[in-house]
This record gives structure tokens, sequence and C-alpha cells, in this order.
């Protein structure tokens, strides 16, 4: 697996459609109703965010075929207070595999080691067990439930906080994080 930034090659748009498609994956800002007008939009949209400076857009890729299998972002809205987030989003056909998790680990890695970001935070609803397993996977530690944080869709929706610091450990071990 790795990260590279996104492109308009076919393999990429391909990846788009694939995420507008997926009930999973609300948050791609493409339509169900897949264009190819839309999706170069949207790759256009993650070279903006690197163009800004608001945030590092990347590609999941597997290795040994250059295949794309989802999304990872690392987004700076807040990093004038020592924080980011991170999302992510793998499409159906490659779930399972771990890939989330690794991708994950390595933009993690990367934000606190060489960007020195002192603390990483990311948002999973309570029903996503396996975003939740990636989450934990990746070194992040559930901090609580944040109800009605966000709109997915066109409802607000209940998100437990998961963070990682670059000093190790959360505080208080014990979590109340329990879908």
């Amino acid at each position: 697996m790795e990260l590279r930034p996104w492109s308009l090659s076919a393999a990429d748009l391909e990846l788009v459609r694939e995420a507008a498609a997926d009930d999973l994956i609300p948050i791609t800002a493409v339509s169900a109703t897949y264009s190819r007008e839309a999706a170069t939009r949207f790759v256009e949209r993650q070279w903006q965010r690197a163009t800004d400076r608001t945030g590092y857009p990347m590609v999941i890729v597997r290795r040994r075929d250059n295949t794309p299998l989802g999304s990872i972002g690392l987004w700076l809205k807040d990093i004038d207070e020592g924080r980011a987030s991170l999302g992510y989003w793998v499409v159906r056909s490659a779930r399972g595999h771990g890939v989330a998790a690794r991708a994950l680990e390595a933009m993690a890695t990367w934000a606190l080691e060489e960007l020195h970001i002192p603390r990483l935070q990311l948002y999973v609803e309570p029903w996503n067990r396996a975003s939740i397993r990636t989450a934990e996977r990746a070194g992040f530690e559930c901090e609580g439930l944040l109800r009605s944080w966000q709109k997915v869709g066109d409802r607000r929706r209940d998100m437990f906080m998961y963070a990682r610091l670059a000093t190790g450990t959360l505080a208080e071990p014990d979590r109340v994080c329990t879908g």
C-alpha cells in the first residue's frame, strides 16, 4: 500500500465513481448519479486543498498493481490550535484487508513525526465498527461521544472522537466509546 496525490487518470475517476455509488461513503461530495464532470471537480477540489495548504488529500493505492483503493486526508483547519483531523474511506471492493488501517498509520506517523502536529483527531459514527477497528489499529484512542456532531447527508449524526497524540497515550486510559 502507498499514498499518492490525486490525478485525473481513468483509475482515479473510476475510484470516485465506485465511492459515489457506495452508501457507506456519503462524504465524497460526488452525487450518487456519477458523471465524469463531477468526478473531475472532486479531484480538482483535492488539488485545491493541497494548493491552499488546507489539507493533504491522498489516494490509497495497492502497490503491486497501482490500483486505487480509497482516499485519506489530513485536514489542517485547526492547525493554529495544534491539531489536525484525518478522514478516510475505502471502496467496497477493497474493504476487509487492513488497507485503511495501514494508510491511517502511515499518514498519522508522517503528521506527528515529520510535520510535528501535537494532536490528530478523527470522527467515527458509532455504528461503524470497521472504522472503529481501523482507528484503534492505527493507535487512536476514543475520547468520547459527540452528540449530533456532524451533518452527513441530510441528517446530523453522533460521532465518536478519536485522537492520537505526539506524546503517546492519552491521560485517562478508560474510554466511554462503546457503540
